[in-house]
């Protein structure tokens, strides 16, 4: 009987059913589509920390560099042979360490050896820069007047009477000469070869040749970046110098997210010994034997390692700026709070709506109580017309929700995530720049997806159910207070 009721009224009303589901509809898609696009955005920055911080690794610990003494100088120091010859070429490299101050090698075990800590690597961070060109010498000319002559009282520059002179003067004059010079820089990571699996490494995929073995550990060989092969012609097996010291290139790596801010990868004491830091690394990448426990392992390294500064996924999240901020602020503040405001305004329409169909059957409900429905039974017909309409409005709103997430994601627009200095050491500087050491930005550019999950789409069902429930709520209570009365006093 419950059933053919309730079949034989929702058809009958058919409009009516069908704007309180569209409500419901629009303010679970919303949910649905705000939710997703969070969760792109947390996807997003996952991809931003792991493309710096590499797979598996959950804090690192650095250095700040120490401000410059009185009289010394970081900037970039390129020293050229005097020649007599009138055109050299000329040629320098300056390698530098950038991130931080460089720190003891022994630091790594003793970091490693750390309560909470399941493994941790050392790697160096170089900026090399190198400049190459020629100077040409130029020729020194004295100036010299030339001849005039003239007549009469009208000489020009001749004497008066006329006649001809000639004279020199004015100092010598430099002709000719010049310079011309390039300025390549770029960036090199030494790693540790037996330990490739965490590290900045570990966020790359080769696409040709092959990487390090753990014999290799002072060969001069490198893996270098997609991009910075294509621009410099590299392929596998091609040489190349780093400030005199000839390399093989044995791979090419792209990162799995966004670009790598690396070009260049070498075993960690090839690095070690291009920037004279024998025995020192920039960086010490971190592993935790629990997630969970990352901010107390960070409090026991620095506690038992002063003077260093260690640097969680959290405390750079915390650093990324750009759209990528702006548009995860946005779903995180605007997008929920307008989601809650829909959801609420539709759950609100919903249960006016079913009162003012409740108001609309006096005679209906009249009659029923009239033939001994008790009120009970009058609340369940109109609670389940309401869920029944909000099971409609939810499945109308995981589409149109699951349909917005699929545009999302097959748009994907492109966001810039900046990365900001922590406080453990800035890059290097740049050509013509000032030391390493200082704030530095490294922009990534994240495409944007927007993925459903299912507790997503449990949530919407929830929320569908919950709004016929309301709505049902608030219907049914006015239809139970209906007397049999009230049906005889409607009849016409």
């Amino acid at each position: 009987m419950f059933g053919i009721y309730l079949k034989r009224e929702l058809g009958r009303r058919k409009k009516a059913a069908l704007v309180i589901a569209l409500g419901l509809a629009l303010g679970i898609a919303l949910v649905i589509t705000v939710n997703s696009v969070s969760a792109g955005m947390t996807q997003a920055q996952d991809k931003v920390l792991k493309s710096l911080y590499g797979l598996g690794t959950d804090m690192t610990v650095t250095k700040a560099r120490t401000a410059p003494t009185s009289g010394s100088s970081g900037g970039p120091n390129f020293r050229f042979d005097a020649r007599s010859s009138s055109s050299s070429t000329q040629s320098s490299d300056r390698v530098q360490t950038q991130g931080g101050q460089a720190l003891k090698s022994s630091l790594v075990t003793e970091v490693a050896g750390q309560k909470g800590v399941e493994s941790a690597v050392g790697a160096l961070s170089l900026n090399v820069t190198k400049v190459d060109g020629s100077f040409t010498q130029g020729k020194a000319k004295s100036s010299t007047s030339g001849s005039s002559s003239g007549s009469g009282g009208t000489g020009g520059q001749g004497q008066p009477g006329g006649g001809s002179s000639s004279g020199s003067g004015g100092a010598p004059q430099v002709q000719g000469g010049g310079a011309d010079f390039s300025v390549n820089s770029y960036s090199v990571v030494g790693v540790d070869v037996a330990h490739q699996g965490l590290g900045p490494l570990s966020t790359m995929k080769l696409t040709s040749g092959r990487t390090f073995t753990s014999a290799q550990t002072g060969a001069k060989v490198a893996v270098v970046s997609k991009s910075y092969a294509k621009e410099k012609k590299y392929k596998v097996g091609s040489t190349f110098k780093i400030s005199g010291t000839k390399v093989t290139v044995i791979g090419i790596a792209t990162p799995d997210s966004s670009e790598s801010d690396t070009d260049v990868f070498v075993p960690l004491k090839v690095a070690q010994t291009l920037a004279g830091a024998k025995n020192q690394v920039t960086t010490i990448y971190v592993k935790a034997t629990d997630s969970q426990q990352i901010s107390t392992v960070k409090k026991e390294i620095t506690a038992n390692i002063s003077g260093t500064t260690v640097t969680t996924s959290a405390d750079l999240a915390s650093t990324v700026s750009g759209s990528l901020s702006t548009a995860s602020s946005l779903a995180t503040s605007v997008g929920k709070w307008l989601s809650v405001a829909v959801l609420a305004a539709a759950f609100l329409v919903a249960a006016l709506l079913t009162s003012s169909a409740v108001s609309r059957r006096v005679r209906e409900f009249g009659t029923l109580k009239a033939l001994g429905w008790p009120s009970r039974n009058v609340t369940r017909q109109v609670v389940g017309e309401s869920i029944v309409n909000g099971l409609i409005g939810g499945a109308l709103g995981i589409a149109l929700g699951v349909g917005a997430a699929y545009a999302v994601t097959a748009v994907s627009p492109k966001l810039t995530a900046q990365l900001g200095s922590t406080g453990g050491g800035g890059m290097g500087g740049g050509p013509g720049g000032g030391p390493g050491g200082q704030a530095s930005q490294n922009t990534l550019e994240i495409a944007l997806s927007a993925p459903v999950s299912l507790t997503t789409i449990g949530l919407a069902v929830g929320l569908a159910v919950t709004g016929g429930l309301i709505a049902g709520a608030m219907g049914g209570w006015r239809a139970s207070r209906m007397r049999p009365a009230d049906a005889l006093r409607s009849v016409s």
